[in-house]
């Protein structure tokens, strides 16, 4: 029997790529900066570096992570990408031919992998996935806050080998510091949910900068505060999951 290869690799924020057996899957493409949205690290890939990709999936039509206007110097117009239904237009407006608006628990394909939407919230509208290809299952939680409906993930989805989790516990402070983001007890909680055997975190070094993290935005920690507090509750609330924490570019390889 031949072994199947999973290769996870953060490139930065809720940008990663997911690479089953060559066929690979980028999430949430934000690969430019402007004034109050900076990544606080290095790309693990850059754009112009990426391979061929199978396919695109967007959680929701925030500009970090659904920067199209960068996106559209990859070079395949052709690239099946899934987005939130009603959020086609940046992706076609800069050439992309192939965009899948979703609802939660509908599905596509890319090729080989099985792509479902599951239910996310966050500021605007979003969705999560679940992606599955060569008997490797993927969730990718975007940046959705801990919500009820996560609860049926295990009825669809009963083994999960990797979980891509935000961590940040975003808040914005002009709605009263209203979250708007998974906190690293959050992303735990939900591990005791749905059961992976890895768990990456990500979405952490994000910074709006020091106006905007003054005016605007509140953390639940600084990006050491919010690993190690994610390793914690993870070995309390789901001591089955290994955390794997990624540096940009660093590989996870799981095989089968």
């Amino acid at each position: 029997m031949t072994m199947k290869t999973l290769t996870i690799i953060r490139i930065a924020h809720s940008s990663v790529l997911i690479d089953f057996d060559g066929h690979s899957v980028l999430t949430d493409p934000w690969f430019s900066e402007k004034e109050g949205y900076y990544h606080g690290e290095p790309y693990g890939i850059l754009l112009e570096d990426l391979p061929r990709l199978a396919g695109v999936v967007v959680s929701h039509e925030h500009y970090d992570h659904y920067d199209m206007e960068a996106f559209q110097a990859y070079p395949d117009k052709q690239v099946p990408m899934a987005v939130i239904r009603g959020t086609a237009q940046p992706a076609r407006e800069v050439g992309f031919t192939n965009v899948i608006e979703m609802e939660a628990w509908e599905k596509t394909t890319f090729g080989p992998i099985a792509i479902t939407a599951i239910p996310g919230k966050h500021g605007v509208p979003e969705i999560t996935y679940m992606l599955q290809a060569g008997n490797f299952t993927v969730y990718f939680g975007g940046d959705t806050l801990l919500i009820p409906e996560l609860r049926e993930i295990p009825q669809h989805f009963p083994q999960i080998d990797v979980a891509l989790l935000a961590i940040n516990g975003l808040q914005i402070r002009s709605l009263g510091n209203q979250q708007v983001v998974m906190n690293p007890e959050d992303a735990a909680q939900l591990c005791g949910i749905i059961h992976p055997h890895y768990v990456v975190p990500m979405h952490y070094t994000f910074t709006g900068g020091p106006v905007s993290d003054e005016q605007t935005l509140k953390y639940a920690g600084t990006p050491k505060e919010l690993l190690q507090a994610f390793q914690h509750f993870v070995a309390e609330r789901a001591p089955e999951a290994s955390s794997c924490i990624l540096a940009p570019g660093e590989p996870l390889v799981v095989k089968k």
